[in-house]
């Protein structure tokens, strides 16, 4: 059984830092392409990031430049080390892997204030 369990969102003053893990079972994510999604109250779910199975990494929209996604194959979890965060990266932030279903996590909340 698949389980993809996103951490470490938390509330942050604008210009801080947060990183986000996903930690997944079931699922080897150095094999498969890992993204993360964010989804802002009352508006659609978007693409921040994704990392391809052979490590290289893309970024979208306004993510680009501030974070930076990673992986750790040993502890099978995905990072979304997110900088000089604004009030609009307020999200709820999710990450998913794609095989021949779609998998995803429950999500953390990230709130910045200004």
């Amino acid at each position: 059984q698949v389980q993809l369990v996103e951490s470490g969102g938390g509330l942050v003053q604008a210009g801080g830092s947060l990183r986000l893990s996903c930690a997944a079972s079931g699922i080897i994510l150095s094999m498969n392409v890992v993204r993360w999604y964010r989804q802002a109250p009352g508006e659609q779910r978007e693409l921040v990031s994704t990392i391809n199975s052979d490590g290289s990494r893309i970024y979208y929209g306004s993510a680009k430049g501030r974070f930076t996604i990673s992986r750790d194959n040993v502890k099978n979890t995905v990072y979304l080390q997110m900088n000089s965060l604004k009030p609009e990266d307020t999200a709820v932030y999710y990450c998913n892997v794609r095989t021949q279903n779609d998998f995803w996590g429950q999500g953390t909340q990230v709130t910045v204030s200004s």
